[in-house]
């Protein structure tokens, strides 16, 4: 049995954990935080892989220099080409990197390395998958075109070798056949929050130096004949994912990331019990029930192919089990109001929008689906109105909001907003009195249901007439017209009808001085 010969395998452990189902909407600061640790990880593992190439390419200079011929300087070149290849790459990587850190606030309090707005999707939405302001499309179609043009470069490096390009982790993984994204970029970045794309970013960096390390493996074998041999090991665990729902199973590859090419009697076990091995790898396997943070211990017991001496390797892993979430998002105010339209954006991890059942009761509401996952709501009553989701294994999850009727409007004269003391010509051109929505994002507006206009001329009897809707009867024009400098106008009892009002509305009453 050997032992895996790529470097790479030193941080297949986290490989596949970076990808986790960790993104429900609804997470712990804890699990966010998680991400940034498992980016932590990653990071330490590409450290181990550089130092393990520079090991690789130091063999390389050694045998080239030791057998001059033009196919072995040509293999070191090309070896120094594909580092050369993959650090530039490292370093465009972690250009957006940085970028991400900046939009999502900077630096936070409590930890310079992590941002404000870890748990922001839109940021990551426009930056990687909808394109910023004046950009066709965002750096994620980008990130995809460079991860296929690297590949490409480092295959040539080695005449297109089929072992290695089986071997080579940097690679844009085909879509799920029943996603319902249309593109890489989309199903990997869209609407995950801003901590999430950290490791996903590591783990493509880290590809990228994997990814060399098996150009050199090969470069190596080229100009010497034979592998490079190892004499460290470390236990390592490939999960497709480390977030799990309950009631699901919890599946994990174990297997050795070793430092030699050949490794004689392992065996694996977690937690005591031990597991068959098939090609060096183990596959561990347990039913989840209960939530939380699960933990299991592995040991990997194996003879150094060196000096015979049966060594032991131990290590803990953990994983979480959590419930379905779901989220019910009000697209413009956190309120329902009566008598307009109220969007609404729906979603639940794991269930996909065709599965996804949206109900409603109270307050008179009913829903009209406008689109996948969006609805517009209209409401009847003030009071609470529930909106619950259910469906693709999602238990019912009800979401409350209050009722209210559409705030008070403002009444203006001539919709427009004058001082107590008004010029005689500009009152005499309004033409009725308005109900204005103020800082109101409804598309909704309010009807002036009548009025009394008194006026007041100096040394004389309050004259008074009645008018009925917004704009001046004859009788108020009359009035109007006799407007001199020092006469004073009130306008009173100014009532409104605002959509779902079944009366009008009291407003106040305004006063007005000509000058």
């Amino acid at each position: 049995m050997s032992i895996p010969k790529e470097p790479r395998q030193l941080m297949i452990n986290l490989m596949y954990l970076v990808l986790t189902a960790l993104l429900a909407l609804n997470v712990s600061a804890e699990v966010m935080n998680a991400f940034f640790s498992l980016d932590k990880g990653l990071k330490g593992s590409r450290n181990i892989v550089e130092k393990s190439n520079e090991t690789i390419m130091e063999n390389i200079n050694k045998q080239a220099d030791a057998y001059r011929k033009p196919e072995n300087e040509k293999y070191r070149q090309n070896a120094k080409e594909a580092l050369a290849l993959a650090e530039e790459f490292n370093q465009y990587i972690d250009g957006i990197r940085k970028r991400l850190f900046d939009k999502a606030g900077g630096p936070s309090k409590s930890d310079p390395n992590i941002p404000k707005d870890i748990r922001n999707k839109d940021i990551t939405t426009r930056m990687f998958v909808l394109g910023e302001e004046g950009e066709k499309e965002g750096v994620g179609f980008e990130i995809e075109r460079k991860v296929k043009e690297l590949r490409k470069r480092m295959l040539d490096l080695t005449d297109n070798d089929p072992e290695v390009a089986a071997t080579m982790p940097l690679d844009i993984e085909p879509l799920p056949a029943k996603t319902d994204k249309t593109s890489w970029a989309d199903f990997k970045f869209r609407q995950m929050p801003v901590a999430a794309c950290f490791p996903i970013l590591g783990k493509i960096q880290s590809d990228a130096k994997a990814s060399a390390s098996a150009v050199l493996n090969y470069c190596l074998k080229k100009v010497a004949g034979e592998d490079i041999k190892f004499d460290a090991f470390q236990p390592a665990i490939s999960a497709p994912k480390g977030y799990v729902i309950a009631g699901e199973k919890y599946e994990a590859d174990i297997f050795l990331s070793a430092y030699s090419t050949n490794a004689d009697n392992i065996s694996i076990s977690v937690d005591g019990r031990s597991l068959p091995i098939k090609d060096g790898v183990a596959k561990y396997e347990t039913m989840t029930s209960a939530t939380g943070v699960k933990t299991y211990k592995v040991t990997i017991n194996v003879k150094n192919p060196l000096t015979g001496e049966v060594k032991t390797y131990t290590k803990d892993f953990q994983y979480e089990v959590g419930r379905r979430s779901a989220s019910v998002q009000l697209d413009k105010m956190n309120v329902f109001y009566i008598g307009v339209d109220n969007p609404i954006s729906v979603s639940a991890s794991g269930v996909s929008s065709n599965e996804l059942n949206v109900s409603a009761s109270g307050a008179g509401i009913s829903l009209t689906k406008d689109g996948p996952s969006h609805y517009q709501v209209r409401v009847t009553t003030p009071g609470e109105a529930t909106i619950t989701l259910s469906g693709g294994g999602l238990p019912p999850t009800k979401f409350t909001y209050k009722v209210k009727r559409i705030p008070d409007p403002i009444p203006l004269l001539g919709a427009q907003r004058f001082d107590s003391a008004i010029p005689n010509g500009t009152f005499k051109a309004q033409g009725g009195v308005a109900a204005v929505l103020e800082n109101f994002d409804f598309d909704a507006k309010c009807e002036v249901a009548g009025y009394t206009v008194a006026y007041q001329k100096k040394r004389a009897d309050v004259v008074e007439k009645t008018n009925t809707g917004a704009r001046f009867n004859p009788d108020v024009m009359d009035l109007i017209r006799r407007a001199e400098p020092g006469d004073v106008y009130y306008f009173l009892d100014i009532r409104a009808k605002c959509p779902g009002d079944l009366a009008a509305r009291k407003l106040g009453d305004l006063v007005f001085k000509i000058r």
